[in-house]
């Protein structure tokens, strides 16, 4: 599974699309086609102290660019990359329409690159998978 995304980095690639496409539409579009209401953001858990949405996002968009990109130079440069994606993202919603900048999102987008980058570290470090 893991040289099947490093083999289709395009992968990678649209789901920086879909995610930068839905963070920086003007209100939800995922609310638009699942309530008919573009105002209403769907939830697939209950946030907490963080937003779980952004969370999953994050978490995801983070685990796929890991498996994509696993030489080291291209590894920091991901790192650097998903971080400053997570920050300006958010950032924008200071200028978009119906959107709010709130610290509970960037903490939640922050949290979700963190944790498969502590784990790759983990994982690395004690070289386990490793042949």
């Amino acid at each position: 599974m893991i040289n099947f995304f490093s083999k289709y980095k395009i992968i990678f690639y649209f789901c920086n699309f879909v995610l930068i496409f839905l963070y920086l539409f003007p209100g939800s579009l995922l609310g638009c086609f699942l309530y008919n209401d573009c105002q209403l953001q769907p939830k697939i858990t209950s946030d907490y102290f963080i937003s779980t949405n952004h969370l999953y996002a994050f978490f995801v968009l983070s685990i796929i660019g890991l498996f994509s990109y696993k030489k080291i130079n291209h590894l920091n440069f991901l790192i650097k990359y998903l971080v400053f994606l997570s920050i300006t993202l958010e950032i924008m919603h200071y200028i978009i329409p119906k959107r709010s900048f709130e610290l509970s999102d960037l903490f939640g987008n922050l949290i979700g690159v963190s944790i498969p980058i502590i784990i790759n570290y983990f994982i690395n470090k004690h070289e386990i998978f490793k042949k």
